[in-house]
């Protein structure tokens, strides 16, 4: 089903709305904001409406992204906390700089070694509170700048770790190089660093080859509206 503001009315949308939608690959969270604030502003002749995303999706995943619309704003933190559930793929053997397909192979490494009994007792290592070093290429700020503004003009920087939960990691099918995941855990969670981190576990490398968000808390993508 798409999403269409023929669905609602303007009192409901003021009033505060959550809608859930599937992010289309490559958009960015802020492509889908804009796209849903232009159509109901155009529909309800609206000058101006408060509408937000609760967790950023990076433009190479697809998958659940929850929409707050008016009063829902004030509650967009809520959502945030809540845990996230990930499926995705990781291949094997090569890394990236941006620890998925937005930049080019950097380096190569043996996989031969990886099979699925060592996938999976690696897993067990990254279930709990762990701590990650979020990658350059994010949209995290340090001194007022992005951080992929910085890796964009070859600036090497410090980027501090941060504590996180792995409430679940498992593998469900293994054909060399590519491992398809589940992943639970908190916000705050990188699955690209995940993977590169988990590609060194494996004394090799790996990177994100694709990534969907399945669930948000209580909310499931099976719920979610297409957008175009």
């Amino acid at each position: 089903m798409f999403f269409s503001e023929k669905n609602y009315n303007v009192e409901n949308i003021l009033d505060g709305q959550v809608i859930l939608i599937d992010k289309p690959y490559k958009w960015s969270s802020f492509d889908v904001v804009k796209k849903i604030r232009s159509r109901l502003c155009k529909k309800f002749n609206l000058k101006k409406i408060k509408v937000g995303h609760a967790g950023t999706l990076d433009p190479l995943a697809t998958g659940l992204l929850l929409i707050c619309t008016g009063k829902q704003t004030k509650n967009i933190s809520n959502y945030q906390d809540m845990k996230k559930t990930y499926e995705g793929i990781f291949k094997f053997g090569e890394t990236t700089p941006s620890y998925d397909l937005e930049t080019q192979v950097n380096e190569s490494f043996d996989y031969k070694h990886i099979e699925i009994d060592k996938l999976i007792e690696s897993s067990k290592n990254f279930i709990g509170t762990i701590s990650q070093k979020p990658p350059i290429f994010s949209a995290i700020k340090k001194d007022g700048k992005r951080l992929y503004q910085y890796a964009r003009e070859n600036q090497v920087i410090k980027i501090k770790n941060r504590e996180i939960q792995i409430h679940d990691f498992q593998i469900k099918k293994y054909n060399k190089p590519y491992a398809e995941f589940v992943i639970e855990c908190s916000k705050g969670t990188y699955i690209r660093s995940v993977a590169h981190d988990y590609g060194k576990s494996l004394k090799s490398g790996a990177f994100l080859y694709s990534l969907k968000r399945t669930k948000i808390g209580e909310y499931s993508l099976e719920n979610a509206l297409e957008i175009s």
